[in-house]
């Protein structure tokens, strides 16, 4: 997969936010920053990112996802 691939399949799961994903092969680094975030704790933050992915972590696309996410609020404060 590509990572234009990978960001438009996590902007049709997750529309209202803004992501940057990075990487190569089966690898990606995911930075998604949206209010769909607030008040959710950190796993259940990736939870929410890879019920997009899971299919294609499962059919072997994707092996490797390293991801940050963050409310809007937060990314302003970084």
């Amino acid at each position: 997969m590509q990572p234009e691939q990978v960001k438009q399949i996590l902007l049709e799961h997750l529309p209202d936010c803004d992501i940057d994903v990075a990487g190569e092969g089966s690898h990606f680094n995911v930075t998604v920053v949206g209010d769909v975030f607030e008040g959710l704790n950190a796993v259940k933050r990736q939870q929410l990112v890879y019920a997009g992915l899971n299919q294609y972590i499962a059919d072997g696309s994707m092996h490797a996802v390293n991801m940050k996410t963050f409310t809007r609020d937060q990314w302003a404060q970084q």
